[in-house]
């Protein structure tokens, strides 16, 4: 047989097919394989927890924004198209009125001049307020000085009083001693002692008495109804003049409560003509910043437009973009404050190896500034990132609402566990184990 195959040597098939007589290589190659794959397990791997998202800022005044009407109106004129970009002020549109209430084109002429002529009726009132104190000041220091009169009149009459309440007494007085005197004098008459002209005498003087008495009495009767009288006219003037003071009062108070009124009207007035100056601004629209129209929800003239409804979309034309991506719960524990992101976005050409970022191309790297605790209505928690100062800058082709993938970074863990992580369905960097303190100090 081997003469066989000796002589079958000759043929170079039979000897490039059956190599029995070769040394094979296949198990060095094998074991060297095996030793990459084994090294291979130990080469670090970068975990990582990707997310997508999209492009925006974190400042809520540089993102798209409605322009809003805060009238109803109807559409006279634009000014701009979509596209356009327009600085801060510039006009877009201008509306015109539709309530029948604010077509008057004087109306805000007018409402100045019933304002005008309110503060106009309010100085008069309060110049009537000012005269009518002084009327009732001057009727106040009438009265005193009238009650003063009647206090003189009556200290007199006092007076008066004594003097013939004295005059009463002597008068008296005269009439007793005269009064006795007739008397003995007629009883020395009827004796026939004295003559009958002595006893007229006597009689005459006791007549004269009496009379000088009662003339007394009455004097008195009347000084006593003369002070009776000027009481009573002092309680007349009392009532005269404090009626006077009362309605002069009341006319005043009725004129302060004019001037408030009035001054009620005219803060209303007043309301009314600021907002009708205010409202005739708001029929010019205008840019409240820089940026591009688009979205126009209105075309042509003459459109009817709601309060509060939407005119136009203006998108800033200078933004600090940021990112939004959305975790899962089961990821939330491992995004932090500061962490760095690796990013890619759409419409930009890379070439990733996620578990070694530093071979990677064309991504570009963030900061996590905020991570919110609420969920979000997709279910996962949002999560902003800003461009990392410290690496390459993103790109300026950049718009509002770009999708973008993200890389968390997390811990840097050999290919043999985390392949094992995998496998077993645990989460990143989950267990994150430290020995204890007496096992360091052993």
């Amino acid at each position: 047989m081997n003469t066989q195959f000796q002589d079958n040597h000759q043929w170079k098939s039979l000897t490039s097919i059956y190599r029995y007589d070769k040394k094979s290589r296949i198990r060095k190659w094998f074991y060297v394989l095996m030793l990459l794959l084994i090294g291979f397990l130990f080469l670090p791997w970068t975990q990582n927890i990707r997310s997508k998202g999209n492009v925006t800022t974190l400042r809520q005044d540089q993102r798209p924004q409605e322009i809003n009407t805060i009238i109803p109106g109807k559409v006279l004129k634009w000014f701009v198209n979509e596209g356009d970009f327009v600085k801060t002020g510039d006009t877009i549109l201008q509306l015109s009125e539709i309530k029948d209430e604010y077509l008057d084109p004087q109306l805000i002429a007018r409402t100045q001049e019933q304002l005008t002529a309110k503060e106009q009726t309010i100085d008069y009132y309060k110049n009537k307020v000012d005269a009518t104190g002084t009327q009732i000041d001057a009727m106040a220091q009438a009265l005193v000085l009238k009650i003063d009169q009647l206090e003189n009149k009556l200290v007199q009459l006092s007076l008066r009083f004594n003097s013939a309440e004295n005059d009463l007494i002597a008068a008296q007085n005269d009439f007793t001693i005269a009064l006795k005197q007739y008397q003995r004098q007629k009883i020395m008459f009827d004796s026939g002692l004295v003559a009958l002209p002595l006893l007229e005498q006597r009689n005459l003087t006791y007549q004269n008495s009496a009379a000088k008495r009662i003339t007394a009495q009455n004097n008195l009767a009347n000084i006593k109804q003369e002070i009776s009288n000027t009481n009573i006219e002092m309680n007349a003037v009392r009532q005269e003049y404090l009626e006077k003071i009362s309605k002069a009062k009341g006319e005043q108070f009725q004129s302060l409560s004019e001037i408030t009124t009035g001054e009620g009207e005219v803060a209303k007035l007043q309301n009314q003509f600021s907002n009708y100056s205010i409202r005739n601004g708001l029929y010019t629209i205008t840019a409240p910043q820089s940026g591009q129209i688009n979205q126009a929800k209105k075309a042509g003239i003459g459109e009817i437009v709601k309060e509060g409804e939407m005119l136009v979309q203006i998108v800033p034309d200078k933004i600090e973009y940021a990112i939004e991506i959305f975790v899962r719960p089961v990821d939330l524990p491992l995004i932090k404050k500061g962490q760095s992101v690796r990013f890619m976005f759409d419409g930009f050409p890379a070439i990733v190896f996620s578990g070694w970022p530093e071979g990677s191309f064309g991504t570009f790297g963030g900061i996590v500034v905020a991570v919110e605790t609420s969920v979000s209505p997709n279910g996962n928690f949002r999560v902003l990132v800003v461009e990392d100062p410290k690496d390459q800058p993103w790109p300026k082709q950049l718009s509002m609402g770009t999708g973008a993938m993200g890389m968390a970074l997390l811990k840097n863990v050999p290919i043999w566990y985390e392949l094992w992580r995998n496998v077993n369905g645990f989460p990143p960097d989950y267990y994150n184990l430290k020995e204890p303190a007496e096992t360091k100090k052993k």
